[in-house]
């Protein structure tokens, strides 16, 4: 996969909290990226095998908003991650 910034970017906001599930526009805000950069983005780190997604199980019409679709890091994500990150220098002393 191409190192890009807003990779980078994306990778150090899932690597806060490995284990945890966010959604699309939790990431839009948290990194700064529009919808058309972060989307792709996800879809190609799903591909990898970097990330795994899953919709939220809600009906819409009762939640009065669209389903969110929830992505996590997998294993594979993580230890990439982290290599990814340590060969920019953008390490963080929490995950390292």
């Amino acid at each position: 996969m191409r190192m890009t910034g807003p990779l980078l970017k994306v990778l150090g906001e899932l690597l806060d909290d490995p284990t945890a599930e966010v959604y699309g526009l939790e990431l839009m805000r948290s990194t700064g990226l529009k919808s058309g950069t972060l989307y792709p983005l996800l879809d190609r780190m799903v591909a990898e095998g970097w990330l795994h997604a899953r919709w939220e199980e809600v009906d819409p019409a009762e939640a009065a908003r669209p389903r969110r679709r929830f992505y996590r890091l997998t294993g594979a994500g993580v230890h990439e991650a982290r290599q990814i990150l340590l060969e920019h220098g953008v390490g963080h002393l929490a995950w390292t």
